[in-house]
This record gives C-alpha cells, structure tokens and sequence, in this order.
C-alpha cells in the first residue's frame, strides 16, 4: 500500500529544510511558509511577535523603548493608544516609531521627564485580512526615594529582654531590598537567635552583652536604579540587672529598682505575627512565604506543620533558620491551615495562619490560528481557569465582537467561536480576553482563508547520501489549501511504500529509521488537494561507514628512538577520507621530526616533549570517526624479554547482512600478546528479556574476524567477543550495537506438562511456561486443551495469560483425560503439540480388600494374605496396602489391654506380607486397607490370631540370702517376659578354688511356683558360682549368674545385704581383737592417711602414680598375702576420677543383680570374679584369669567390714 498524510489534529516537526511550517487544520499555530516564491501572491493576517512586559517599570535616566513588532502579508502599519485613547505619534517630538517596525522609542534623556509618560500603551498590528493588538502595556518610571529623616534615640535595655529594631524603608519601585551592616558595611551575623524578618525589621529573641553596638544600620538597595539607600545608625547597649539600678539610682526611689527576673528564663511568646492566628492570601504561581519569629529564653526553636495534610516535598523550603516557610509555585492544593510552633525548655506556643490561593487567570487551552480555504468549517477555542472563574469575551480586530461587523459565517458559542461555510471575507483576527480581579490573558488568533493548490517547497532530484545504518530523513516541504495529502513512492514505476518500514512525519518528510543497502534509489513525493496535484522526486545513496580498522596503540619508548603509530581507515570507495593526525587535541610539532605516511604516523628522535595522546582523525563529507593512542617516553633501558599474556579483546564489532533470522558480525582483533589466537567466543545478551546477563552464542577459528549468526525472533541481540590463546581468555569487547529482530510465531510449545487433580471434581493442568526469549513475540499465551480419553468428546480449549495452570472443573472422579498445552502470541501459533495422559481428582478408596488370611511363621513372625479390591474402586493410583495390627491381650493372663496399633504399608499390588516383631505366646488383631493418592479405603475385617509359646527371658532378679556353714538361700523374681507358660526353673552351680578353678556343676531342677530355694551340705567358707534360668515349652530361656561364699563358722554369719567379696575378710577376726594389732593397724592408717596427702598433691597436679607401690609400702606381713591375692591395678590418671560411674557400676547392698544394669558392669571387662566396688566409687577387686562374659556382676559377699576393708578402701 501506499503511505499518505493525512490532516491529523497534532503535528511534527522533523526534517532538515528550513521555514518548513506544515499548515495543520484546526489546531495548531499555522503560519505560511516564508518562501519567496509563496510571498508574492499568498496574504497573511498580522501575528505579533515581540512587546513589552504587561508591568513594564523604566529606568527614569534612560529612553523609553515600547516593543511591538509583527509579521504579515502584506507588512502590516502599527498604531498606539494611551491610556484608552490615540496616541498620536507624530505630534510629539519626544516620540518615534521604528522603521518597519511598531516599536516607540521616547526620547527623554535630552529633554522631558519619565513621570510625564507614565501610563496604559497598547499597540495594533493591521493589514487588509486583519488587526492584531498587543497587551496593555503599563508604563511605570522606577522610584528610590530617601529615608526621611528621624532621630533616634540609644536603646538600653537588660540582658536576656528581646528586642526588635525597625527598618520601615521608604517605598519604592520596585520594592527596596532590606539587609543590616554595620558602618564598615559588613553584614551583621544572624542566627536562630537574632535574624531580619520579611518586613526588613531585625529580631532579637533576646539579647546578649555582645549585642552592644551603636551601628545597626538598615539598608535598601533599589536595584532598578541601581541605588543604594541608608537609615540612621541604632545604638543598642545590653547591661546586666545591677548594671542597670545603677544607671537609674540617681533618679528613682527604693522601690522602682529593677530585679532581676527579666534575666530569668521564659517560655516563648511570638513577635511576628500577632496573636494566635492570622491570614494569608498569594497567587497560583507564586512563591507562598510564611513567618513566624518568637521571643524567649533560652532560644525557641520553630517548627512549621501543615494541619489535616503534609508539606510538600519538593517544593518546600525553609529560610532564616526555619523561622520562614516557602513553597514553590504555589497552588490552590496548597491551601489550608499552616502552623508554627515556638519552643523551648520551658514551654511551647503555636500560631494557626489560614492560607487561601487565588489565581490569576492562566491557559487551558489557546486558541491557534486558522488556515481555511473557501467553504470549509472551523473553530476558534479559548478555555482558562482562575480563582475566581475568568470572563472570556472576544474581540475582532481589536474590536468587541458585539460591535463588530456581521459575519454570517461566525457564531460565538462562550469560550468558542465557531465557523461554517467560511469565505475570503471572513478573514480576520480574533482576540480572546480572559480577566478576573488578579489579572488577565490576552491572544491572538487569524482565520486566513486561502484556495491554494498544493506546492512542494523541496527543491527538485535532492540528492540524500546517507552513512549506512542511519536514519535517513527525505524531506517534502509542501504548502496548499485546504491542506494536501502527502503519499510516498519508491521507484519510476512509483512502488509502493509498507507502513511497517517507514515513518511518515505530517510535516511530508519520509523517516528510514534504519536505511540499508536495499533503500538506494529514487523515492517521489505527491501532494494532492481538490484543487491540484504536485510531485517531487528526491535520490537516496547508501554510504559505507568510515572505520578505524587498525587503531594506534599505546607506546611505550626511549629517548632518542622513532615510533609509529598506525591508523587503518576503511571507508566507502565512493567517499574521499581525509586522515588528520593530532597531538593533545592540538596541531603535530612542526620541526619535521614528525612525518605522516599513508597509514602510519612517524615520530623520530622521540623526546620528553613528544609524550602524550596522539589522535587519528578520519573524516568524509557524510561522518568522521577518530582513534587515539598515549606515547609514554622512557629513559633507555635493556630490552626486555617478550611478555606473554592471555589477548587483548576484540574491537570495532559491526553487524551487517540484517536479516530476520540471522546477522553476520565483524571484528578486529586485538593484541595476541605473543601467543597465537586459537578461537573467538561470541556471547549475547538479550536486553528485552535479561539485561545484563550474557549467553555462549559460538565460537569460530582463531583465524576468523566474521561469523553468521543464527537469530531466535523477536529478541533485542547485543554481541561480544573474547579471544582465547594459549594462557586464558581475553576480556569481552565492548558490546556491539542492538539488533531486534522481528517478532514470529513460537517455534516450542511448554514442557512438563501434567494433567492431575486435587480434588475429587477437578483436573489441574500444569505446565513449565516458556521464558521471555522462547515467547518469539510479544503477548505470550497459552491454549490449553482436553478431553477424555475413554469418549468421543471433542476438545475443551481455553486461552490463557502467561500463566502456569489451569484448573477444570466439574469432572468425573479419576477419569483419564488427554491434555495438551499450546503456545502462541501476537503473530500466531506454535506448532500443535503432543496430548499427555493426565487423571482427574482422586478420592478414597470404596471398597476393602477380602479373604484376610495369617499364617502364623514362628514365635515373632506371621505372614498376612488377602485378596486385592477391583480396580475402579480404587478411584486413583494405587499406592498399596496398609496392614494394621496390634496386641489385644495375653494368653497367659487373658486381661485385655490395648496398645498402640502398628502399621506396615506395602507398596503396589502385592497380596501379601510379613509381620515381624511379633510377641510369643500373644493374641493379634489384624485388617488390611488399599491406599490411593488421597488415602485409605475402608478396614477388612478384623482377623484375630495368636502366637505360640517362646523362650522366656532370663529371671528379673536373683539374691542370695542367709549364708551358714553349710547352706546358701536363693532368692528370685520371674522373668518379665515369660513368652509363655513357665514349667521349671534350672540351678547349676559349681565350687571356685583360691586359684579360680572351678569345681564340679551340679543341675537342680525347680518348680515353676518356687521363687525361694535353699542349698544344703555346702562346703564351708568356700565360694560357689550359680547360673540360673527359666524353662517354657519351647525351651531353656536366658541365666543369669551370681556367685556367694558360704561363711567359716556360726560366728561369722553377717547381716544379709554385707557383700560377698567381703567374706575373705573373716580370717582376720581372731587378730583383729589383738592389741598389737590394733596398734599395728593404727601406725598403717596415718601411713595411709600420709599417702592420700601425697597422692591429692600429686592428682591435683596432674601426675600419674601406681596403686601397688603404695601397697607394697605398707610394713605389716600379714597384710601382704591379702594385697598379693587381690592384685593391683597399674597407673591411672587423675582425671577418671571425676568422671561419673555409668549406671549399675556398683552392686546394690542387698546383693539384687538386675540383668538390664548389669551390662554396664566393669565386670565384663575385667579379669576375674571378685570386682567390687567400695562407697566411694574406688575399684579395689581382683582379676586373675580370662573369662567369658556374664550377663550380671558379680555380688558383695555377706562379712562386716573390717580394718583390711577400711584400708582397702583408702586406696
């Protein structure tokens, strides 16, 4: 198709000719094209395009220049008025007129005064089509009257009162700027303490000794006149409260001494403004400042809110420490409430100023000027707001409406004026007068109606050359009215231009955003209106780009020595480079050492001063580009060895041979730093979808600079390249220019697609979306399809955002359902995609699964089969059988008790399964459930079974009691687990020797009810070690073993709970009651007791020592066979001894083995039988021997403690 302009209610400027004004109807400001050829027969109504300010203040000393100049066609002749009426300017010979011009210029520096022109001018523009009218321009000479002159008397007054010195400057015009200085004309220093307020006056909050002066002097500067005016120097002198009584003792009585309570510290009170609230009116537009300024002691700090709002941010200021608010350009949102705080340490006031903003009246919309030809509608617009509402009323030709002449064509609608059927007479310009109380808005607006055919203005076969890659903009300046249509063409045989290529301005220029190789050629412009129709034709050449293929390098040289620095160019063959070298952006030195050769610049005889950036500059008529390179100069030194480092990175990327899918790109290599490149990596970064994130594209040979690229649509490419030798990898290139390519269908559709329910009713959809770079386009979405898969339903679609998931509803309970997820986007769809077997919801399982059979396997183990449940039941996946399980009572006992119930799940279809753990001689309850995706199904039946007999555990407790001479009693408790039906109890026992021999066993059986039994005809004083166990039907279940010594004769019997490797000890009875043993035993225990001294001396040090040096240290003989037979143990560390004993490491007193503490005894670890431990925790018992572990330690022996046992136990 063909590209036309329309008239479009905006327009754009853009080209490069010149006076180019493109006549848009209705809206914008239209003006005629200056051009000469247009400007011999084309009329224009005046425009004015220069006047003076509406409040324009003079300077009484100079001339009096009024601006108002115009344009028109044709010129237009100017008048004046002043004040309302005529202001005749040749009659005055103080006043002339510009030539050309409607500017006055008022001669009263020769002669007459300012003040005698002062008033209201207006100026009028007029030429056959119409009358433009300026502002009314207010004249007003600027005014710096004198201070009058006052006395002022000195100020006294008490340190710490506040004080306020007036300025009251005369008034002027414009409006005097206030500042204080003293007689040297340096500024007085301000602070929060003492600051100048907006009516100039100076604030003290209170006063300070060094406040004392007598040159406070105000000062105004009008800076119109550039004068500056002065008041009469204050004196200010702060005395203390002393000082002061003493002033005024001469003349007052006792009683009117001051005291000193004005020197005390007061809570703030306001100087500026008065009482607790106030008003505040400003201007839309304007800078709304607001002040407050306090009195007290110490310093009141202020701070500003706004009620029921917040100050705004970025146009609020805060000046003369925060004692003045200012908001910027001030609007009616600005209104409310403000208030100031006061405080300090002693309390806070506030005061409320209510601020209202009125406007001035200000543009919504200006009316623009019309170019209509004859016959054609049109309006003129003038909207503006204000506070209060502005009156629009509108003039023609500087003249009321209401009085001017009749126009059937026009007709005033308030703020429009509105025309219909337009004719040559009805040319004219309108003025739109907005005004209320603060001010007015005055503008012009022509209606030019003209019948002109269309005219292009662009001169004839312009030929464009354009640097390829480039916009290129052809210009068709065109003129007509009614406003042509402008459509472009390509070629003689007049080609038509695709929209999608091709921008076209409404001004006639034809944008190429990106003009190519394929764009040379001839393009022709055709303007047409009702009343003709005008083509221009314009070429276009495509130029290659000017580069720098060889830049210069940086250089690194001696004194005395020549270097080279080279600049390749490559350029378009048909344009002629210039190569300019310079040196620090300046000209090369001109004493001939410097020579440029072709490609190469040739510095010899290098020098200090020859150091810095030489630059290469390579221009054409149509681009230029430039290379620069630093040369550093070194004193000479040896030649080093060749450095060997990974290459510089690539330079001068270029992306040619654009097409939709694919781009070649170019390169020039950097620096190999003497090792070969050996391949190029290309990455790219998409900036449309991941900025700053870049991705392996390829890589080629070392050898190559170029490589086609292979593009996805519908991506914004940007290219780097690294270079790879040997040592590493160089750093990335600089990233080559973008490249978007355009958008296609997608090329994949998502992946993981599932098809499966949550609920019972429904069937989610789920998928992995594409990412950005596999969208191929802009508007991701996704169709998502189903049906099921046992029917002949047709597929359900549905198209959805760039989500993820899709839920259907209302579906049968686990149907299967065949889902498929399809992309697609703005340009079309992807490829159809493969259908997924998904399931609908589950829900539980219906029916349990039948003939529940246990066989039971052994004592603890029993095999569970059913019969599966039919498939649909099921109602989901199958994910197995779940067994149940539990004890329900003892067969022994028959008293129910429930326990925690058991479960086993078995995963799948399997029938079958093992119970372990059972308890022997228990009665079972068992169900089987299915399990799905959603749960468990109903419970089988319960089936009820019972496990045989089993070996029972060993006895719960065995003690021996009551040791005579000749008999041991023994002592149990059953075993906790009896599996079974107990039918006997089996004791065997043997004889241990002193050598730990063990003598013959002898087997008794026990019945079953016996849990006492006593041993007969035993040897006397000898030990005996017994195994025992209880016996079911299944068999002998686990012994435990004890041992015990019978005792030496009636005497000796002890109390029970004594232990057994005590009874040895019983020999000794007969000495013990000897008093030379006593003494013998005495001398042995301070000995010991030395000992303990020496051996905490040492633990606590950390040593080590052995236990039978000390006892072999002891003097008494007989005590020495004892030590021999119990044995010692060798070195230990101090540090076990305060480790904690494990749990059962010591025999209980009342000699009960317990089987479950017995397996911490250290019994299992020693070597003999007689381990025992004494109260404090110490091991004194003796091994001898190898033996096999048992399942108890051994017990106490039944004697009294005697004097060998207290030693035995200090070791």
């Amino acid at each position: 198709m063909q590209l036309k302009i329309m008239p479009k209610k905006k327009c754009s400027y853009a080209g490069r000719v010149p006076l180019i004004l493109v006549l848009c109807q209705m809206v914008t400001t239209l003006e005629v094209p200056l051009d000469p050829k247009l400007l011999e027969d084309l009329v224009q109504p005046p425009t004015i395009t220069q006047q003076s300010p509406k409040d324009y203040i003079i300077d009484p000393r100079e001339n009096i220049v009024i601006q108002c100049e115009a344009k028109g066609k044709p010129l237009p002749s100017f008048s004046w008025t002043q004040n309302g009426t005529h202001f005749d300017v040749d009659k005055d010979p103080l006043v002339a007129m510009k030539p050309g011009s409607g500017t006055l210029i008022i001669n009263i520096m020769s002669e007459g005064k300012a003040e005698t022109y002062e008033g209201v001018y207006q100026c009028t523009a007029r030429n056959e089509r119409g009358a433009a009218i300026s502002n009314n321009i207010v004249i007003r000479p600027s005014r710096s009257p004198l201070w009058t002159k006052e006395k002022l008397e000195p100020i006294t007054l008490q340190n710490g009162q506040s004080l306020v010195l007036p300025c009251r400057p005369p008034i002027g015009l414009p409006p005097p700027i206030i500042f204080w200085m003293d007689n040297s004309f340096q500024r007085l220093p301000q602070s929060e303490r003492v600051s100048q307020g907006l009516n100039g006056d100076l604030y003290f909050s209170n006063v300070l000794p060094e406040d004392t002066r007598e040159d406070y002097i105000c000062y105004a500067r009008f800076n119109h006149t550039q004068t500056i005016q002065q008041k009469q120097p204050i004196s200010v002198r702060v005395i203390s409260v002393d000082e002061l009584n003493d002033t005024i003792a001469a003349n007052l009585s006792d009683t009117e001494f001051y005291g000193a309570k004005s020197n005390r510290e007061r809570p703030p009170t306001f100087l500026t403004p008065e009482g607790n609230a106030s008003n505040k009116e400003e201007l839309r537009g304007n800078v709304l400042s607001l002040e407050c300024i306090a009195e007290g002691l110490p310093t009141p700090i202020i701070y500003w809110i706004k009620e029921d709002g917040t100050l705004p941010i970025n146009r609020t200021f805060y000046r003369n420490f925060k004692k003045t608010l200012q908001i910027i350009q001030v609007s009616e949102a600005d209104s409310g409430n403000y208030q100031c705080i006061a405080k300090n340490a002693l309390g806070a006031i506030h005061h409320t100023i209510s601020v209202t903003v009125k406007a001035a009246p200000y543009w919504i919309v200006v009316p623009q000027n019309l170019v209509l030809s004859p016959g054609e509608d049109g309006t003129l617009i003038c909207r503006a707001n204000g506070n209060p509402k502005p009156r629009i009323s509108w003039l023609s030709n500087g003249v009321p409406i209401e009085i001017a002449p009749d126009d059937p064509s026009r007709k005033i609608d308030g703020d429009t004026v509105i025309f219909s059927n337009v004719q040559e007479r009805s040319s004219a310009v309108f003025q739109c007068n907005a005004s209320n109380e603060y001010g007015y808005l005055l503008a012009n607006a022509f209606v030019n109606v003209l019948a002109e055919p269309p005219r292009i203005l662009t001169s004839a076969n312009t030929l464009y050359q354009i640097i390829a890659n480039r916009p290129a903009l052809l210009d068709c300046a065109f003129f007509g009215s009614p406003l042509p249509t402008v459509e472009w063409f390509k070629g003689a045989k007049g080609s038509a231009l695709r929209e999608d290529n091709y921008v076209l301005h409404e001004n006639g220029t034809l944008e190429i955003p990106v003009a190519q190789k394929d764009s040379v050629g001839t393009y022709v412009c055709v303007a047409r209106n009702k009343l003709g129709t005008a083509k221009n034709e314009v070429h276009l050449e495509i130029k290659d780009p000017t580069r720098i293929i060889k830049q210069p390098e940086y250089a690194v040289v001696q004194r005395g020595s020549t270097v080279s620095f080279e600049c390749k160019v490559k350029h378009d063959h048909t344009l002629i480079p210039t190569v300019l070298w310079l040196k620090d952006n300046g000209e090369l030195p001109s004493d001939g050492r410097a020579t440029v050769d072709k490609d190469h610049l040739v510095v010899a005889d290098v020098s200090d001063d020859d150091g810095g950036i030489y630059t290469c500059v390579a221009n054409t008529t149509l681009d230029s580009v430039s290379a620069s390179a630093v040369l550093r100069v070194v004193a000479p030194t040896p030649t080093p060895a060749p450095i060997y480092d990974v290459p510089n990175p690539p330079f001068d990327l270029e992306l040619t041979d654009q097409l939709d899918k694919s781009v070649q790109l170019s390169w020039t290599p950097g620096d190999d730093n003497n090792s070969p490149i050996t391949k190029f990596i290309i990455e790219y970064e998409d900036t449309m979808h991941e900025a700053g994130l870049w991705h392996h594209q390829t890589e080629v040979s070392g050898t190559q600079t170029t490589a086609q690229l292979k593009l996805s649509p519908y991506v914004n490419y940007s290219f780097r390249v690294m270079a790879v030798n040997s040592l590493g990898r160089s750093r990335p290139s600089k990233a080559s220019e973008q490249y978007l390519t355009k958008a296609a269908e997608p090329d994949k559709n998502p992946t993981a697609v599932e098809g499966l329910g949550s609920e019972p009713d429904n069937l989610v959809i789920t998928w992995k979306p594409l990412n950005g770079f596999e969208s191929n386009g802009p508007g991701l979405q996704y169709k998502v399809s189903w049906r099921q898969q046992d029917g002949d339903d047709e597929w359900t679609s549905v198209v959805v955002a760039n989500v993820s998931k899709y839920i259907v509803s209302g579906t049968p309970t686990f149907a299967p359902y065949l889902v498929k997820v399809q992309a697609l986007n703005d340009v079309g769809f992807a490829p159809e995609p493969a259908a997924v077997m998904g399931h609908s919801g589950e829900d539980l399982p219906m029916v349990a699964p039948g003939n529940v059979l246990v066989n039971v396997v052994n004592s603890t183990l029993a095999e569970v089969r059913w019969e599966p449940v039919p498939p649909k039941s099921i109602r989901g996946h199958l994910q197995g059988y779940r067994i149940y399980y539990w004890k329900a009572q003892s067969s022994s006992k028959r008293n129910r008790r429930h326990i925690e119930k058991k479960i086993l799940t078995f995963q799948g279809s399997k029938t079958h399964g093992m119970l372990p753990g059972l308890e022997p001689f228990s009665h079972y309850t068992v169900n089987v459930r299915v399990v799905n995706g959603k749960g468990e199904g109903p419970a089988s039946p319960d089936r009820v079974f019972n496990t045989p007999e089993g070996v029972p555990s060993a006895p719960s407790s065995l003690k021996i009691i009551n040791p005579t001479l000749d008999s041991l009693t023994l002592e149990w408790d059953p075993p906790s687990h009896p599996n079974g039906i107990l039918t006997e109890y089996t004791l065997k026992y043997q004889p241990i020797n002193n050598t730990h021999e063990l003598g013959p066993l002898v087997d008794l059986k026990i019945p079953a009810n016996k849990t006492r039994w006593t041993l007969k005809n035993l040897n006397f004083s000898t030990r005996y070690k017994f195994y025992f166990y209880a016996q079911t039907a299944a068999g002998p279940g686990s012994q435990i073993t004890e041992e015990a010594v019978t005792t030496v004769d009636e005497a000796g019997i002890l109390p029970p709970d004594v232990g057994a490797g005590k009874a040895m000890a019983s020999r000794q009875v007969d000495i013990a009651t000897q008093g030379w043993f006593i003494g013998l035993m005495c001398a042995v225990a301070l000995l010991i007791l030395i000992l303990l001294i020496v051996c905490f001396i040492r633990r606590n040090k950390g040593g080590k020592y052995p236990v039978k040096e000390k006892e072999d240290a002891r003097a008494d003989p007989e005590i020495q066979p004892m030590k021999e037979d119990d044995g010692t143990f060798g070195e230990y560390s101090d540090a076990e001894d305060h480790k904690p004993l494990k749990k059962g490491s010591r025999t209980p007193s009342d000699r009960t083995v317990k089987k479950e503490d017995s397996d911490d005894s250290l019994v299992d670890y020693g070597e003999g039988v007689n381990g025992q431990f004494n109260e404090d925790g110490s091991f004194i018992g003796q091994y001898s021997g190898k033996k096999e572990k048992e399942p108890a330690e051994g017990n106490e022996s039944s004697e009294a403690p005697s004097p060998v046992n207290a030693m035995n136990s200090f070791v």
